[in-house]
């Protein structure tokens, strides 16, 4: 059986996640730290790595249905040179507008009817904080 990483070595939203999205934020983590050292850049790859098999909720990540790309940023191989931010971990691509909708109702995002499905996701990653 694996062990469970140390909380302490993982930020909190990791740490009160599911063991397996704790390993995999480590492992990126630690061989990011290899290739770039310590740092914001091993932290985002890490991040980026922990997205594709996760979806931040709330104050935590879950397993998404559906490994791949969270959002269309994810797919650009430009996006750190082009304005604008990714999600926050907000999966757009698996959900539908009316999941979204209703996680936006939860979390009590005022405007919600009027707004497009990536508005709903950028939404819920500001609340989320």
């Amino acid at each position: 059986m694996a062990e469970k990483p140390d909380p302490q070595d993982v930020p909190d939203t990791i740490a009160r996640s599911p063991a397996k999205a704790q390993r995999t934020w480590k492992k990126a983590h630690d061989s990011a730290v290899e290739t770039y050292g310590e740092g914001e850049r091993a932290h985002r790859a890490a991040f980026s790595a922990l997205k594709h098999g996760f979806e931040k909720v709330g104050d935590h990540w879950e397993p998404k249905e559906r490994k791949g790309p969270s959002d269309p940023r994810a797919e650009d191989p430009d996006a750190r040179s082009k304005p604008g931010g990714g999600l926050g971990g907000v999966d757009l691509h698996g959900h539908s507008k009316q999941e979204l909708y209703e996680r936006a109702k939860r979390l009590d995002i005022q405007g919600r009817s009027k707004m497009s499905k990536r508005q709903l996701a950028e939404r819920i990653a500001q609340k989320q904080g």
